[in-house]
């Protein structure tokens, strides 16, 4: 199963998903780590954008709205996207249906409590780096602190490297066996899918605390449910979903104003 060739592929996934997520909190934040952002990146690196945009729109809904701000240390939403996206391509043969992406969200989902502990630990370490440099003076602070910097760069790529080289691997070989379950639970994992938007709107709606109902949100979903059958692009229900979502929350953040 893990040829050459697809140890190749996956080094090479590990290295661009540990580039995308430095872009969280070490270097640019340029917004390129954002599922929305990374789900379709990744996937066109693997010859799949679509299920690339699928997965990124999906988990986008879930964790829009959290930040890694002060101490908070949310979902890895970086890793678990480009996770989620390689395992369902590579998973089956550089192609993902609609059950083995559902399939690759749930277990992604579940890989969560593992990437936030990783990202705890390296934030904890990289915090001891300015004991570090503070400790010259003069130019030689100067040089130390630059050394800190770009040693805590090389330890951020470094946790996310080495977690895609265990995640997506295990990730891979689970759907082998997820390949062997009866029908009807590849019907349920295609359903889910289809519902997950559902769940990342209502978080969206419950995060603002919004009280009553979203006009925004609601013509996003009409437009989906229009546009969707006409142009036969279930995609379009995810991004329109996205768009009022966002709308919406832009427009109670200056009511709040």
């Amino acid at each position: 199963m893990f040829d050459s060739h697809m140890i190749f592929t996956l080094v090479s996934t590990a290295i661009a998903g540990g580039i995308i997520g430095l872009d969280r909190t070490a270097v640019g934040q340029f917004m390129v780590s954002q599922p929305i952002v990374a789900g379709p990146l990744m996937g066109w690196v693997l010859g799949d954008t679509v299920t690339g945009i699928v997965i990124g729109a999906s988990l986008e809904l879930i964790w829009v709205l959290d930040m890694p701000i002060g101490s908070f240390v949310p979902a890895n939403s970086t890793i678990s996207t480009v996770s989620a996206t390689a395992i369902a391509v590579l998973g089956n043969k550089g192609h993902g249906t609609l059950p083995i992406i559902g399939f690759s969200l749930l277990l992604t989902t579940c890989m969560v409590p593992v990437t936030m502990l990783a990202d705890s630990v390296i934030r904890k370490w990289n915090s001891h780096l300015w004991d570090i440099a503070s400790s010259g003076s003069g130019k030689l602070t100067g040089r130390l602190l630059a050394r800190a910097h770009l040693f805590g760069i090389t330890v951020f790529f470094l946790k996310s490297f080495v977690l895609y080289l265990i995640l997506i691997p295990i990730g891979i070989a689970t759907i082998e066996i997820f390949l062997q379950f009866p029908e009807y639970i590849h019907r349920a994992m295609s359903f889910f899918v289809k519902l997950f938007p559902l769940l990342g709107s209502a978080l969206i709606v419950r995060k603002l605390s919004i009280k009553i109902f979203d006009i925004f949100l609601l013509a996003g979903f009409v437009t989906a449910a229009l546009l969707g059958p006409v142009f036969h692009l279930p995609i379009v229900v995810l991004v329109m979903t996205i768009i009022g979502g966002l709308l919406g929350a832009r427009y109670f953040e200056e009511e709040a104003r």
